[in-house]
C-alpha cells in the first residue's frame, strides 16, 4: 500500500472513531444545569442565606414606592426585552451593602452595556422603615459613582412594607434576619439577574464580580436580545459554573475543539504524505528521463 493510500486510510478511520465518540458523549453527558441550594452563610450565628430559585417567576404584582415617591408594581419594572439586576439591600447597612453595591458598580463600569438603557437595576430595601428620601439619596450616590450617562428611570431604588419585602425575599430565596440589639439586618451578599418576564436567571455572590461574567449573564438573561455576536457565540460554547462563579467551556465544546484539532492534524499529515509522494514520483520520472537521454546519447555515439 502506498504511503498516500495508507495516510488516507488512517485519516478516515480516525475521523470515524472521533465522530462516534463525540456522538456518544453528546448522548451520555447530562444536561447542564445550575446547582440549586448553594448557600452563602455570612454568619454561623444567624439563619441568613440563599435558597436558589432559578427559573421561578417573581411576584410581579407586589407594590413598592420608588425613589420619587411613586407607587409602582414590580411588574412595571419588568417590561420590554431588558434583563434586570435585582438586589436586596438597605441604605443604613453599616458595611456589607456598601461593599456589595460598590463591587457591582465597579464591574458595571467595565461593561460596555449601560444601566438604564440595556438593562435595569432594581434595589429593594430590606428595611421597611427606610424612607423615600433615603432611597433617593442612595440612588444618586451610586449613579454618580457609576459615572456613565444613564436613564434614571431604568435604575430604581424601592422601599415597601415589611410584608411585601418578605414576600419578595422569599420568592428570590434570600433569608435575612433582623438583629434588634444592633438595629441591623444580617443578610447574604448576593444579587440575582432576572429575565425581562420576571424569571430568575442567575445568582452572583460576594462583593467582587468579574465584568465578563456579569456581561454574559445579562446577555443570557435577555435571551440574546442584547450583547454582540461574540457574546452569543460564547454562550453557545460555555456554561455558567456556579461553584466557580464564572462561565466555563462545556465538555462537548472541549471535545469538539479537540476533535477538530485531530482532524486538522490528520488532514495535514495526509497532505504532507501526498506531497512527498508526488515529489518522489517526480524525482523518479526526472531520473528516468535523464537515464533515457544518456542511453540515447551513448547509442548515437556508437
Amino acid at each position: 500500500m502506498k504511503r498516500s493510500q495508507l495516510a488516507m486510510f488512517v485519516f478516515w478511520v480516525m475521523a470515524a472513531m472521533l465522530t462516534t465518540s463525540i456522538a456518544k458523549a453528546d448522548e451520555e453527558l447530562p444536561p447542564i444545569t445550575s446547582q440549586p441550594g448553594r448557600e452563602f452563610l455570612p454568619s454561623a450565628l444567624t439563619k441568613a442565606g440563599v435558597d436558589e430559585h432559578l427559573g421561578e417567576t417573581l411576584p410581579l404584582d407586589l407594590e413598592f414606592q420608588d425613589d420619587r415617591g411613586r407607587t409602582v408594581s414590580l411588574g412595571q419594572l419588568f417590561e420590554g426585552d431588558r434583563p434586570v439586576i435585582l438586589s436586596l439591600n438597605y441604605s443604613n447597612c453599616p458595611m456589607l451593602c456598601v461593599l456589595q453595591l460598590n463591587g457591582l458598580i465597579d464591574s458595571l463600569r467595565e461593561v460596555e452595556m449601560v444601566a438604564g438603557k440595556d438593562f435595569r437595576i432594581v434595589s429593594v430595601s430590606l428595611d421597611p422603615g427606610e424612607t423615600v428620601a433615603q432611597a433617593a439619596n442612595t440612588k444618586q450616590k451610586y449613579i454618580d459613582s457609576y459615572g456613565k450617562k444613564v436613564n434614571a428611570d431604568g435604575w430604581n431604588f424601592l422601599v415597601g412594607t415589611q410584608s411585601n419585602v418578605e414576600q419578595l425575599a422569599e420568592a428570590v430565596g434570600v433569608r435575612y434576619v433582623y438583629l434588634p440589639e444592633k438595629k441591623e439586618y444580617s443578610h447574604p451578599a448576593v444579587f440575582s439577574i432576572c429575565m425581562p418576564d420576571g424569571r430568575i436567571s442567575r445568582y452572583h455572590y460576594g462583593v467582587e464580580f468579574p465584568p465578563n461574567t456579569i456581561r454574559l449573564s445579562l446577555v443570557e438573561a435577555s435571551e440574546g436580545k442584547i450583547g454582540n455576536a461574540f457574546d452569543k457565540f460564547i454562550l453557545l460554547c460555555f456554561h455558567y459554573d456556579a461553584d466557580e462563579g464564572r462561565y466555563a467551556p462545556t465538555a462537548r465544546f472541549l471535545m469538539k475543539i479537540g476533535g477538530i484539532g485531530i482532524i486538522l492534524g490528520l488532514g495535514g499529515l495526509f497532505w504532507l504524505c501526498h506531497r512527498m509522494t508526488k515529489r518522489s514520483k517526480r524525482q523518479r520520472e526526472e531520473a528516468d528521463q535523464s537515464h533515457t537521454r544518456q542511453h540515447g546519447q551513448v547509442a548515437h555515439t556508437i
